[in-house]
């Protein structure tokens, strides 16, 4: 075999890859639009990646930064002069993070069927109509005036209402749910994200009193030995 030979087959790996990844992300355009069949694809066919809900899930977050710093004023209300970029993406990037952490783990209370990479690739895949669509107002907020508001707002509202849509539908195909059991099982995983959310704040206050015990105690024994 030549030198040619295997530049070439060590070359098919990555592009096979390269293609896989792109798929993976225009595959995100048929679940939005055939949510039903588009999730249990997703799942089931692996017709999704990990590598495609990361980039959506980053796009997500990088939309929102986008969307304090350049939207026209008229539309949004954001001191820039105060925002801080790793705060914004924790507020969001976490919250995500612990209701995935909660639904799977209620999941075998429910009989359910998905695992975390299927739920955290479902809810990922859901946000690409806020991606698409709020990008884009950053844009159009700077050409419009305020009596066009309107029409900016109903985009908004449709962007959201259709990402919890497809979280409805995302979650109901990956655990393979009714729609009214879905419902009560996205009532609980809420009430579940709260009580992670509050564990974790108990925990890390303990920790805050329990360093600070400590660093006390080392202040009082260096004061008196010295």
């Amino acid at each position: 075999m030549t030198v040619n030979e295997l530049s070439l087959n060590d070359s098919r790996p990555a592009q096979t890859g390269w293609q896989r990844y792109l798929a993976t992300l225009r595959y995100g355009l048929y679940v939005i639009l055939h949510p039903f069949d588009g999730f249990w694809d997703l799942v089931h066919e692996k017709r999704g990646s990990l590598a495609a809900a990361h980039t959506f899930l980053v796009l997500f977050l990088l939309t929102r930064v986008l969307k304090l710093m350049y939207t026209n004023f008229q539309f949004i209300s954001a001191p820039l002069q105060y925002i801080n970029i790793y705060e914004q993406c924790a507020s969001l990037l976490f919250p995500f993070l612990v209701l995935c952490l909660a639904n799977w783990a209620l999941s075998t209370l429910f009989d359910g069927k998905g695992r975390f990479k299927d739920i955290y690739m479902a809810m990922c895949y859901a946000l690409v109509p806020y991606i698409l669509i709020q990008l884009p107002l950053i844009l159009i907020s700077n050409f419009i005036s305020f009596d066009e508001a309107s029409y900016y707002t109903v985009l908004m509202s449709v962007s959201i209402i259709w990402c919890l849509f497809l979280a409805f539908v995302g979650l109901m195909q990956v655990h393979d749910y009714s729609p009214g059991k879905t419902i009560i099982f996205i009532f609980f995983t809420i009430f579940g994200a709260l009580v992670i959310l509050f564990l974790i704040l108990v925990f890390f206050s303990l920790l805050s009193d329990a360093i600070g015990y400590f660093v006390s105690l080392y202040r009082e024994i260096v004061f008196r030995l010295y």
